[in-house]
C-alpha cells in the first residue's frame, strides 16, 4: 500500500462505501468505494488497488492504482499506475502513465501560469513619449491621462 507522503491523511478502508459529496483539507487514501464527488483542493488523493471510485475529482495530485470512473481536475499531477483502470477526462499540469495502466478519455495538459517579470516603476513625466506609445500599442490598451493625439503617435 502506497500511502500519501504527508503525515496527515484520511483512510477509507476496503469495506467502506460512501455515496455523496466528499471534501477535506488533508490527503486521502481510498481503498473502498466512493460514488459522487471528491473535493480536495490543495491536497492529494490516492485510489488504492482495491479502490473503486465513481466520482469527479478536484485535487492537487491524484494517484490511481484501482478503478476510477470520472473526470479529474488536478492542479499538480496525475499518476496512473500499472494496475489503474480509468475512464474519464483529465485536466492537469503533469501526468505519468505506467506501462499496463488502462485509460479511456482525453487529457488536457495545462501550462504553468507565466510569472510576470518584475517591471521597474516608470514615472509618467520622465518616461519618453515613444516608449509609452509603443507599450500602449503593443498591449492594445490606452494610457490614461495622455491626449489621444499622443497615443495615436500623431500631433494635431
Amino acid at each position: 500500500m502506497e500511502t500519501p507522503k504527508t503525515a496527515e491523511f484520511a483512510l477509507i478502508g476496503k469495506s467502506v462505501v460512501i455515496k455523496g459529496e466528499l471534501s477535506g483539507s488533508e490527503d486521502l487514501y481510498v481503498d473502498g468505494q466512493v460514488e459522487g464527488s471528491i473535493e480536495l483542493r490543495g491536497n492529494s488523493l490516492t485510489i488504492g488497488p482495491n479502490g473503486q471510485v465513481h466520482a469527479n475529482i478536484n485535487a492537487s495530485g491524484v494517484i490511481v492504482q484501482g478503478k476510477l470512473d470520472g473526470n479529474v481536475q488536478a492542479s499538480d499531477r496525475v499518476d496512473l499506475r500499472k494496475s489503474a483502470i480509468m475512464m474519464g477526462d483529465i485536466v492537469t499540469h503533469r501526468i505519468a502513465v505506467e506501462d499496463g495502466a488502462y485509460f479511456k478519455g482525453k487529457v488536457e495538459i495545462q501550462k504553468e501560469p507565466a510569472r510576470p517579470e518584475p517591471q521597474p516603476e516608470a514615472k509618467r513625466e520622465s518616461a519618453p513619449v515613444g516608449s509609452v506609445v509603443s507599450t500602449a500599442a503593443a498591449t492594445g490598451s490606452t494610457v490614461s491621462g495622455a491626449p489621444p493625439s499622443v497615443i495615436a503617435g500623431q500631433k494635431k
